[in-house]
């Protein structure tokens, strides 16, 4: 039984290839050595009987033009019905193929495989790179950002999260921001602070709580959100205990835009005038933990979204966020960075080597370094929470890096490569094929000084 399923037009080419082997293989070319020696013979026996200047002369004399012969090229239907008489419709491909010639076939194309991973594997410069990126990353985040806790001054961590909110509070002074948050300018219908102004009860809506349950107030979803509900008037919430509300609310009716660019610049207005409050922006999408209403962490048995909510209360908000989005970014610097110095130094074009893009036939390394640098990081903020047993350790962004990686290595290993590399193949068994049709192309056309070629219809 064949190894392959063989399409029908696969099948008559097989037939084709096989008859015509077996036709060539049965062809035996007459020698030319006794024909000459023949020859030789009788130009001697000529000259001794007093014909040499009639040879000499013969031999000089120009060659009559020959006739041109007629080469007929059989029909492909023809050709596939002698075929078929002859070997019948069930050859395989490797039948016309000895059993070296298959064992060389199958070592070409694991060459050409090991060829295609060799150019993605790391080598131990590429691995190193990778490790320095990793363990550097998190060196910043536990020596310099740091753990948020409360205290007299508000809320402070590491020396590099303590800058970076003291830069936050000299961009966006917070006297000047609670001025912006008291004008018309940043009024919104989602601002409500208590329930009582809502006619839907939302559990946990207080002034420490309202940013945290409004998903207007989420950075990246309040652009959607955000903006809806500046739109129609409304509110939409996910309380404490994951209860997903969207309510008009009466009092504000007046905080509404009826066009999208006023709603989206009072949207921006709005999140700008409370960024460095005390109880700021929340993280992007942590609104979204309060639906994960489940688990028993702790010696309190807290749920995961109590343990967010008291994450937030703590000073897990947005400028920490940003505070903690700088060890990701040293990583993905370095190994960028790396990787274009070690391509330059292998002898590609600077152009070749630019590391922004992820494509990994274009920049075939760069993906797999930078999943090993952030699966260190990662490993080692685990490493971070577990010792300190204090959620507050977990670097979000580093997580959500961590994750958007392991999931483009995985879909690479699983669906991406084996394509890839059967591609890579193809391309260049394809390549030495055209190759082949080219000599064949230049054989034909060297047949056209001593045939006529007709090409027989179907």
């Amino acid at each position: 039984m064949s190894r392959y399923n063989y399409s029908a037009f696969e099948r008559q080419i097989n037939s084709v290839l096989k008859y015509q082997s077996d036709e060539l293989a049965g062809i035996k070319l007459p020698g030319m050595s006794a024909a000459e020696a023949s020859i030789h013979s009788s130009e001697v026996l000529l000259a001794e009987l007093g014909y040499g200047r009639e040879l000499m002369t013969l031999r000089n004399s120009p060659r009559p033009a020959a006739l041109k012969k007629i080469m007929v090229v059989p029909s492909w239907e023809r050709l596939c019905l002698e075929a078929e008489q002859a070997v019948g419709t069930g050859c395989d491909l490797e039948s016309i193929f000895t059993e070296d010639e298959l064992r060389s076939n199958e070592q070409a194309i694991r060459l050409l495989n090991e060829e295609f991973n060799q150019i993605h594997r790391l080598d131990k410069f590429d691995v190193a790179i990778s490790a320095i990126a990793g363990i550097v990353g998190a060196a910043i985040d536990i020596l310099l950002v740091g753990i948020p806790q409360k205290g007299p001054e508000g809320i402070g961590a590491g020396k590099l999260s303590d800058f970076i909110r003291e830069k936050f509070n000299e961009k966006f002074p917070p006297e000047e921001m609670e001025k912006l948050a008291n004008s018309k300018a940043s009024k919104v219908p989602y601002d409500a602070q208590d329930n009582r102004n809502t006619e839907v009860y939302v559990e946990g809506l207080s002034a420490y709580y309202h940013r945290l349950l409004s998903l207007g107030h989420d950075p990246l979803l309040g652009f959607l959100f955000g903006v809806l509900d500046i739109l129609t008037g409304k509110m939409t919430t996910i309380d404490k205990t994951g209860k997903a509300v969207s309510q008009a609310v009466e009092s504000y009716a007046d905080r509404k835009e009826s066009d999208i660019f006023s709603a989206i610049a009072k949207q921006i207005t709005h999140l700008k005038s409370d960024v460095t409050t005390s109880m700021g922006l929340p993280v992007p999408l942590m609104s979204l933990f309060n639906f994960l209403q489940l688990g028993s962490i702790g010696e309190e048995e807290q749920t995961i979204a109590e343990i967010v909510q008291g994450m937030y209360y703590e000073g897990y908000d947005f400028i920490h966020f940003c505070s903690m989005s700088i060890p990701v970014m040293v990583i993905e610097v370095i190994v960028r960075i790396g990787y274009a110095f070690k391509r330059i130094k292998e002898g590609h074009s600077i152009k070749e080597s630019i590391p922004f893009s992820l494509d990994r036939i274009m920049r075939p390394k760069l993906a797999t370094m930078l999943f090993i640098g952030h699966s260190a990081a990662t490993a080692m903020n685990a490493g971070k929470v577990y010792f300190t047993k204090n959620p507050l350790a977990i670097n979000y962004p580093q997580w959500l890096a961590f994750a958007k990686y392991s999931y483009k290595q995985l879909k690479w290993a699983i669906i991406e490569k084996p394509e890839t590399r059967d591609a890579y193949v193809r391309g260049i068994i394809n390549e030495q094929l055209q190759a082949v049709y080219e000599d064949l192309d230049k054989t034909l056309d060297s047949f056209k000084d001593e045939y006529v070629v007709i090409f027989e219809d179907a």
